[in-house]
């Protein structure tokens, strides 16, 4: 079996969370954080074993940063 480590971004959204894994562009939803997190694993997992080979390299971005900054404004 082969694994990737992968990032998971979650944003409220109404009464919900949506997730998104950067890396692929898959994306998912829960009523919570930890469903949320969930059906992402599922539906990369479901991904990553559907797509071919050639389609995971061309969606795969290895170099995401996720961070937190400042702006100001007026």
């Amino acid at each position: 079996m082969k694994q990737m480590r992968l990032t998971g971004v979650l944003e409220k959204e109404g009464d919900g969370f949506c997730s998104y894994c950067p890396q692929l562009g898959v994306a998912s939803q829960g009523d919570s954080v930890e469903d949320a997190l969930a059906n992402l694993k599922e539906a990369v997992e479901l991904f990553l074993e559907c797509a071919s080979p050639s389609e995971i390299e061309e969606r795969y971005r290895p170099e995401v940063f996720v961070t937190q900054f400042e702006a100001t404004y007026a």
